[in-house]
């Protein structure tokens, strides 16, 4: 399935519009982690922990998008964008929405 951020997908023409899909992913991220974390951040400036946290939410707000758009019946999402927000102390939260269309 295509999936992009533009408005269109270039060389093809939108056929049919499905509707608007989202999909959502709220982590949680334990003490351990935390604290590990806040020492990664003082010694190097990145946190890995947080990195991958913060992917394997994105990963699975785009695939449940992805899944949405095909029980529509679409064959692409243009427009898609993504939000993070931070829920409480520790949970973190992915959204991730755009038009399912039909590319002709």
């Amino acid at each position: 399935m295509i999936m992009t951020t533009t408005p269109s997908v270039e060389g093809h023409k939108i056929t049919a519009y499905k509707g608007i899909v989202v999909g959502e992913a709220i982590m949680g991220a334990n003490v351990v982690r935390d604290f590990f974390a806040g020492i990664t951040d003082i010694i190097d400036g990145r946190s890995g922990a947080y990195e991958s946290k913060l992917q394997d939410a994105r990963d699975t707000a785009m695939y449940e998008l992805e899944q949405r758009a095909a029980t529509a019946g679409a064959n692409a999402v243009v427009g898609i964008d993504l939000d993070y927000e931070v829920v409480g102390d520790s949970m973190l939260m992915v959204s991730v929405s755009g038009t399912a269309v039909v590319l002709g």
